[in-house]
C-alpha cells in the first residue's frame, strides 16, 4: 500500500512539475526555433515555430492524459478495493472499473484536446467516429453482445465463483471465472466449459450457491414387510453421520410412493459443500446398504410369486390366537368371560397396526368397537384452546373405547399412536353372539364398566347407590344397542 502511494505521488509530482514549467519555457523554445531556422529563410522559421507549437501542444495533451490515467488508476485502487472488500465480487468490480475508466478517459481526452485547440471543430471527428462506430458495431456484434450481456449478468449477480451451476442442455459444474466475455465452468469430469454471456442470457440456469445449504434427494426402496417406522429411524441416523452432510439440518426420510414391488423411499439431506454432491450421494447409498444388512431390512426388486395351493399356516395362526387370548384374559373388563368365551372373542378380534402420530379414533366419531393395546403406546388427547392436549397415556394391555363397543356412544376424545402401535379391535358383531348365548354376561359387564367409570372419575369413595344406578344405566344401554330382550 505504501509503495503504491509513493509511486503515484512521485509520478504525479514529476508530470505536474513539467506541466507547470512548460508555459514558462514554451516562449523561449519557440523563439529559439524561429531564430535558428530564420537565418536561412524567414518563411521556414515561421513554419518551424508553428510545428514546434503543435508538438508542444501534443506533449501537453500526452502529459495531461498521463496525469489523468495515474489519478484514475489510483482512485480505482482506493475506491474499488474498498468495494471489493465489502461485496467480495471480483468480477463485477473489475468490469465496472474498466467501464468507468474508459468513460473518464474519453471525456478527459476531448476536454484536454479542446483546451489546446479551442478553435478546432470536433464535429467532423465525431461524424467520422460515428461511421467507424457503426462499422465496428456490425463487425463486433457478438463481442458487444457478450459485453452487454455480461454487464446485465454482473449487475444481477445470479451466481459467483465457486457456485455450482446446471445449464440447460449443458453439463453441470463449478464456476471458475466470470468475465465480460463469458464464464468458465469446471465440470465434474474435470473438463473446462466456456460459455459466452450472450448464450447464458438465453438459457435457464439452476444455481446452487456456494455458501448456501443446498439439499439433495437419494432414492431407495424396501419390501412391504419391513417396518416403515424402523426404516425411517435407521436411515436417518446413518445419513446424519456421513461427512459433508450438514449438521444444521436434520435429514428427512419419507415414503415417496407405494410401488409395484415395494415401498419407494427418498432421503433428503443438506450438504456443507454442494460441489461434492456426487461423492456424498454415493456414500449415502453405501451407508444405507450397510445399515440394511445390519438391521435385516431388505431392498425391493421385481419379483413374481406363484401360488400353487394356498394353505393357512395352522401352527402360526394358533400361536397368534393364543397370544390374543392371553392378552384379552388379562384385560379387567373381560374378567366375567369364561375361557371358551375369551377364545371366541380372540378369534373374532382384528389386529390393526398404526404408524407413529396416526390417529386410531377421532373425537365425535361414531362408536361400534373397542381397542386393546397389544404392542406400543397411545396418547388420549382433547382440544384445549384449539391445540391438542394429552390427558392420559396407555401402554400394552390397557384398553379404550369400551363405551363405543357396548353402547354405541360417540368417541369423547382422540386417541393417537405414540410409536408404531398394534391394537386388537373388537367389533360389535364379535360380542353379540356372546350376549345371545349368555344373557347374564350383560349384567356382569355392566357392573364392571360402571366400576371402571367411577374409578376414572377419581372419586375418593364410591357411593354404592350411584354405582348401582350407573350399572343399571349401562345395562339398559347395552341391551338397547345390541337389541336384547
Amino acid at each position: 500500500m505504501r509503495k503504491q502511494f509513493f509511486i503515484f505521488f512521485v509520478f504525479a509530482g514529476v508530470v505536474s512539475l513539467v506541466l507547470v514549467l512548460l508555459p514558462f519555457v514554451e516562449p523561449r523554445i519557440l523563439s529559439s526555433v524561429a531564430r535558428f531556422f530564420s537565418t536561412t529563410d524567414a518563411h521556414i522559421g515561421e513554419t518551424a515555430a508553428e510545428l514546434s507549437n503543435h508538438i508542444l501542444k501534443i506533449v501537453k495533451i500526452i502529459l495531461w492524459m498521463c496525469l489523468v490515467v495515474a489519478i484514475v488508476r489510483f482512485l480505482n485502487y482506493l475506491i474499488f478495493r474498498a468495494v471489493l472488500r465489502n461485496t467480495g465480487n471480483t468480477e463485477l468490480t473489475t468490469l465496472l472499473r474498466n467501464v468507468v475508466s474508459i468513460i473518464i478517459y474519453l471525456v478527459a481526452f476531448f476536454t484536454i484536446y479542446k483546451s489546446q485547440y479551442p478553435t478546432h471543430d470536433l464535429t467532423t471527428l465525431f461524424a467520422g467516429s460515428t461511421i467507424i462506430g457503426v462499422v465496428l458495431g456490425l463487425a463486433l456484434q457478438d463481442t458487444l453482445g457478450n459485453l452487454f450481456a455480461g454487464l446485465a449478468l454482473q449487475a444481477d449477480q445470479p451466481f459467483q465463483v465457486g457456485d455450482v451451476v446446471s445449464i440447460q442442455n449443458k453439463e453441470a459444474g463449478v464456476v471458475e471465472t466470470v468475465s465480460w466475455r463469458g464464464i468458465k465452468v469446471r465440470t465434474f469430469q474435470n473438463r473446462l466449459v466456456i460459455i459466452s454471456n450472450a448464450s447464458l442470457g438465453k438459457e435457464a440456469i439452476e444455481v446452487a450457491p456456494r455458501y448456501n445449504l443446498n439439499a439433495r434427494l437419494v432414492f431407495f426402496n424396501t419390501l412391504y414387510t419391513n417396518s416403515p417406522s424402523k426404516t425411517i429411524h435407521v436411515v436417518r441416523e446413518a445419513v446424519r453421520q456421513i461427512e459433508n452432510v450438514s449438521a444444521k439440518m436434520r435429514p428427512v426420510v419419507r415414503v415417496r410412493n407405494l410401488g409395484d414391488n415395494g415401498i419407494d423411499w427418498e432421503v433428503k439431506y443438506w450438504l456443507d459443500d454442494y460441489s461434492k454432491y456426487n461423492d456424498t450421494d454415493a456414500l449415502v447409498r453405501q451407508r444405507i446398504w450397510y445399515v440394511f444388512q445390519r438391521e435385516k431390512i431388505a431392498f425391493a426388486f421385481p419379483t413374481r410369486t406363484v401360488h400353487v395351493e394356498p394353505k393357512p399356516e395352522e401352527d402360526n395362526f394358533e400361536e397368534i390366537t393364543n397370544d390374543i387370548v392371553e392378552r384379552l384374559s388379562n384385560v379387567p373388563l373381560f374378567a366375567p368371560l369364561t375361557d371358551e368365551e375369551t377364545q371366541k372373542l380372540a378369534q373374532a378380534s382384528l389386529i390393526r397396526v398404526f404408524a407413529p402420530g396416526e390417529a386410531i379414533v377421532l373425537k365425535g366419531q361414531q362408536g361400534g368397537s373397542m381397542f386393546v393395546v397389544h404392542r406400543g403406546a397411545v396418547n388420549i388427547q382433547v382440544l384445549e384452546n384449539g391445540s391438542p392436549k394429552v390427558i392420559n397415556s396407555l401402554r400394552e394391555g390397557e384398553f379404550f373405547g369400551e363405551m363405543g363397543l357396548f353402547t354405541g356412544e360417540a368417541r369423547t376424545a382422540a386417541v393417537v399412536a405414540v410409536e408404531e402401535t398394534e391394537v386388537l379391535e373388537i367389533h360389535h358383531a364379535a360380542v353379540k353372539p356372546l350376549f345371545d348365548a349368555n344373557p347374564n354376561l350383560v349384567q356382569a359387564l355392566s357392573e364392571t364398566i360402571a366400576e371402571r367409570r367411577a374409578l376414572l372419575a377419581r372419586t375418593s369413595q364410591i357411593d354404592q347407590t350411584l354405582l348401582t344406578e350407573e350399572s343399571t344405566g349401562v345395562f339398559n344401554s347395552i341391551k338397547k344397542f345390541f337389541g336384547l330382550n
